[in-house]
């Protein structure tokens, strides 16, 4: 059973010029979205979300990556990769959460890009035209703060109360002018400074 699709969302952003300082190279973000009416809407406190989870992540999830891949060259130029899930009102964040935060729907993003690291996300209710930020980072090592980026985009008619708006992103590069380190250096700076003052 594939879930009810209303309409599929797509934003893209070329970030040319960041700081007033070109970029050495265009960086594009892509975020497809997809609304979908909730499995679960009408029908009270469901106590079981398996079987709706089961019988559509997994369609949903291949769907939508394809429908990201199709904007880069392959699977290879996708470095910083996220997912988001905003439920309508009438929904429980459980529900927005069923669908993104299971293998069957995360693991065609990560098999397609050959990742390492577990999908950044946001999960959260609101009404029709509600921002949705979708958080990345690179598809390696979440260390590298040099790809902890955000693609945000909102959708004047969705979600409605009983609507989930699922989405993927995907960009093919970090921030334009990384300057702050990763968390390696953190951590040997702070462990020789402790060790300085403990000399």
């Amino acid at each position: 059973m594939h879930f009810e699709v209303r309409k599929v969302v797509t934003s893209i952003e070329e970030i040319r010029i960041e700081g007033g300082k070109a970029a050495a190279t265009p960086i594009k973000m892509v975020g497809v979205a997809y609304i979908i009416k909730n499995p679960w809407a009408g029908q009270g406190f469901v106590e079981n979300l398996r079987p709706q989870i089961t019988a559509g992540c997994s369609q949903l999830g291949e769907e939508m990556v394809a429908a990201v891949l199709s904007h880069f060259p392959s699977g290879d130029a996708i470095e910083a990769y996220g997912k988001a899930a905003v439920i309508g009102l009438n929904g429980e964040i459980e529900h927005a959460s069923g669908i993104i935060h299971t293998l069957r729907f995360g693991n065609h993003y990560r098999d397609a890009v050959n990742a390492k690291s577990f999908l950044s996300f946001t999960n959260k209710r609101g009404p029709a035209g509600t921002s949705i930020q979708v958080p990345m980072m690179h598809k390696d090592d979440a260390g590298f703060r040099s790809h902890y980026i955000t693609l945000e985009m909102h959708i004047e008619d969705a979600p409605a109360a009983d609507e989930i708006i699922v989405v993927l992103g995907g960009s093919d590069g970090g921030r334009a002018h990384p300057r702050i380190g990763n968390r390696y250096m953190d951590m040997e700076e702070i462990a020789a400074e402790k060790a300085d003052a403990q000399a």
